[in-house]
């Protein structure tokens, strides 16, 4: 049955469309029982003046001899009671049979569409170029398959699923055109409104702001949001997905897939789990809070219709929270509480520099003192009585200096805990930040990726890195190069930690490099404010953690100092 193009022009009669159908619902009698119009009978009883013969013909033989074992009569019966809408047309698209569920899918009756043309169901809807696509299929003597919007009598439209077939006579010409079609509004409705909850779904998951991850069992991307695809670039490009994992097994001791969707067994869920990755051109490490979530999807086979099909494939949910500014937040709140203590630490220090400066200082004369006391009462003097004097100026300067001693702060020794060397020498880093910047110093920083961690006082290790740094910074004011640069580095050695700090500065000549390391020793021109005790304290402590700091002599375009530390000190 064909559907004709709609009617643009006065040439439609010649350029007929194949015909339009739909999914009908069937007309019943009272008692439940299909209603069978033989409409074709009776059009037979009596055809109206003018009918084609070939029509009659055809009729005819739809009709058949009842007396036959499966009279044809029984198909066009089968055909009539159809819960789908059938109808049939001429080469031109004109009605000649229309069954009961065409009426009811179309509300019109039978006797209003025979002999016109099924074009009256084309709705403006549908573009031109679905008929003529439609009508040079089926001229071609070929099935079309296809869908249209067709209008029904009242004039609502419907979505109409076609199957349009020629039926060709004994000579192979096209005789006449069988179409199917059913409604296919709801199905298309569905359709839509799924289509449309899933861009709704994948608008919130691009709008979060967190990274999710759809991953099946062998840990392959499914889906992703656009959370995923910024963390993507700021990683320059590299896949994220790897990163987090191996970040979870190093860091948290598991891996996301073995954990949330086992091979065997029932899977883990985990959530806020932080971890964090280094990400280029990023001060510092990005941190995320991780959780995931196993999700079981149904099966979708035909067997599961009834409930009997297997288990759906197992899903991992993978959110990934940045919480870097949290991070940093407690990050420099814990760097002001290490900026206090080591201030508070420095100011011990600078007073117990001094009073030692000052007990030096005294155990000089004292040392004159001592001798010319010996010498007099040896009989070497000449001075008479001076010996008693002599002797009181001595036991009155030893009391000072006992005195002087006994100012002197107590050292407060502090626990030997597990120490990340990449992070106290960044953290002094960041507490040296102003200085640098004031004096214009480049800071080439490059830690080691995996450094063992050792045992160490954090707080003295903090000392020692900083004592060095500003002896750097100091170096880099006083050098004759314009550059001011400061390197530094670590690395892990067989059974020690070596970092490197390499300034621009002047160096030390070769006969003042061990001199450096002597108490009140000042090597720079600007002494003021100086005591001699910076890198002595710093090689101190370094030799109570197993280590020790050597300038290298091989290096000449400034000063390199090697600081290297072992696990000696014991864990308190």
């Amino acid at each position: 049955m064909a559907q004709s193009l709609p009617e643009t022009s006065a040439s439609r009669s010649q350029h007929p469309s194949p015909p339009s159908t739909h999914s009908p619902g069937l007309m019943s009698e009272p008692n439940g029982q299909p209603l069978v119009r033989n409409a074709i009978s009776a059009f037979l009883r009596q055809p109206p003046a003018g009918t084609p013969p070939e029509v009659i013909t055809a009729l005819r033989l739809m009709a058949g001899d009842a007396s036959d074992p499966l009279p044809p009569r029984l198909y066009f019966e089968t055909v009539e009671q159809s819960p789908v809408a059938i109808s049939i047309t001429d080469p031109a698209a004109n009605v000649l049979y229309a069954n009961a569920a065409f009426e009811h899918l179309t509300g019109y009756l039978r006797d209003e569409v025979l002999g016109k043309n099924q074009s009256i169901l084309s709705s403006n809807a549908t573009p031109d170029s679905i008929y003529r696509q439609l009508w040079r299929t089926i001229q071609r003597k070929k099935t079309w398959t296809g869908t249209l919007v067709n209008q029904r009598k009242g004039g609502d439209e419907y979505l109409a699923e076609l199957i349009i077939s020629p039926v060709l006579n004994s000579s192979g010409e096209i005789a006449y055109f069988l179409g199917m079609h059913r409604d296919v509004t709801r199905e298309h409705e569905l359709a839509s409104a799924l289509r449309q909850q899933k861009t709704r779904i994948e608008n919130v998951l691009d709008a979060a702001p967190t990274v999710m991850v759809l991953l099946d069992a062998k840990g392959e991307i499914i889906l992703d949001n656009m959370e995923y695809k910024k963390l993507f670039g700021d990683l320059r490009g590299r896949e994220p997905l790897p990163l987090i994992r191996a970040a979870l097994r190093e860091q948290a001791g598991f891996d996301p897939i073995e954990r949330t969707v086992p091979a065997t067994g029932k899977g883990e869920d985990f959530k806020n789990v932080e971890i964090s990755l280094e990400a280029p051109g990023h001060l510092g490490p990005r941190w995320f809070s991780c959780s995931g979530t196993c999700i079981s999807e149904q099966d979708g086979s035909a067997r599961s219709y009834f409930g009997r099909g297997k288990h759906g494939d197992a899903r991992l949910l993978l959110l990934a929270t940045d919480v870097t500014a949290r991070h940093r937040e407690i990050e420099r709140a814990h760097l002001e509480h290490l900026r206090a203590r080591i201030a508070e630490q420095r100011l011990t220090q600078g007073m117990r520099e001094a009073l030692t400066a000052a007990s030096y200082q005294i155990q000089t004369p004292l040392n004159l003192l001592r001798a010319a006391s010996a010498m007099l009462n040896n009989g070497a003097g000449t001075l008479e009585g001076f010996a008693p004097t002599l002797a009181q100026i001595t036991e009155t300067s030893e009391q000072a200096l006992k005195t002087l001693q006994a100012a002197l702060p107590d050292e407060i020794i502090e626990a030997g805990v597990s120490v990340n060397v990449n992070e106290l020498v960044r953290h002094v880093l960041a507490l040296e930040t102003d200085a640098l910047l004031a004096s214009g110093v480049t800071v080439d920083w490059r830690p080691a990726h995996v450094l063992p961690e050792i045992t160490a006082r954090q707080t003295e290790l903090r000392s020692l890195f900083k004592n060095l740094i500003d002896n750097a910074l100091q170096a880099t004011r006083e050098g004759a190069s314009g550059q001011r640069e400061l390197h530094i580095s670590t690395r892990a050695l067989d059974d020690a930690i070596e970092v490197c700090i390499q300034d621009s500065g002047p160096g030390f000549p070769s006969g003042d490099r061990y001199k450096a390391f002597e108490p009140f020793y000042i090597g720079w021109r600007n002494r003021r404010g100086r005591a001699g005790m910076g890198l002595p304290l710093a090689q101190e402590i370094a030799n109570q953690h197993g280590g020790s700091i050597e300038i290298d002599p091989d290096y000449s375009d400034g000063c390199r100092l090697l600081v290297t530390l072992t696990n000696a000190l014991p864990r308190d």
